[in-house]
């Protein structure tokens, strides 16, 4: 990818798109916060809050992103449905996430997908004193839990849940809506954010969750796994392999299990 910078102008705003000399440029970065010489990063496409030296920063244009526009195209493709004689009923989603700008997109893109969906805006360590609540006025074929995670190696070891910023609260928001409901093919949950614990989501209850490989996901990531099952015929199995490989980092970012889809098929049309 070929970033584009506009030299070493240190007057930054908020709002502004940046990258980080120390990490080789490697991800486009919005500026949300300056405290003196320290900007807070909120990434574009990858869901990773972080802080940094503003002497850190380079500004970046946004005229080159090819890599991203080539996963945005992979992703809209449409679904290539027989709809001269049959109709389709898509499960429905209701995706709960603590970033409001990466729920947004996560919105415009089930919109785009013509799935339906709800959207809730809740800190990660609310959602399960909630959950339940929403389960039962919403009645989702889809639950996706996200928003913000990251390992700490100095709190414990790579398997251990409270070393991570919000993984365990991942894990209790699963568990409660799975006393709702216990099936993993009448309710499909999808958890996590950058770097969980994802061994423990699954043990949790979740269908698919993040990170196999404690590595940063893409903002869509769990929005792609979530229309897939929602325009995947409720009487197959899935291909498992091949929805994990429809997201940006595959199944380094997400993992899951085999389950059937949640959309009904019903002729004629």
């Amino acid at each position: 990818m070929a970033y584009i910078f506009l030299g070493d102008n240190m007057d930054y705003k908020i709002g502004d798109l940046v990258t980080r000399n120390s990490h080789g440029n490697d991800i486009i970065f919005k500026i949300i916060r300056i405290d003196g010489d320290t900007a807070d990063l909120k990434g574009v496409n990858v869901r990773l809050i972080v802080d940094s030296d503003i002497s850190d920063l380079n500004r970046y244009n946004n005229e080159d992103i090819e890599h991203e526009e080539t996963f945005m195209k992979r992703i809209e493709q449409p679904l290539d449905l027989n709809r001269n004689d049959y109709f389709y009923l898509p499960g429905k989603i209701l995706h709960v996430d603590s970033d409001s700008d990466y729920l947004a997109r996560c919105l415009d893109y089930y919109d785009k997908s013509n799935v339906w969906s709800m959207g809730i805006n809740e800190k990660e360590e609310d959602v399960a004193n909630n959950i339940k609540g929403w389960l039962e006025k919403y009645k989702p074929n889809i639950l996706v839990i996200t928003g913000h995670d990251a390992y700490y190696n100095r709190k414990g070891a790579i398997n251990d849940i409270n070393a991570y910023k919000n993984s365990k609260y991942f894990a209790s928001a699963i568990k409660e809506a799975r006393e709702y409901e216990g099936s993993h093919e009448k309710l499909i949950i999808i958890a996590g954010g950058c770097g969980s614990c994802y061994e423990e989501l699954i043990k949790a209850g979740a269908n698919f969750a993040s990170s196999p490989k404690r590595i940063n996901i893409h903002a869509l990531d769990p929005a792609v796994i979530a229309t897939k099952m929602s325009l995947s015929d409720i009487n197959k199995n899935i291909d498992l392999k091949d929805i994990l490989e429809q997201t940006k980092y595959g199944k380094d970012g997400m993992g899951g299990i085999i389950t059937k889809g949640t959309m009904y098929v019903g002729y004629p049309r």
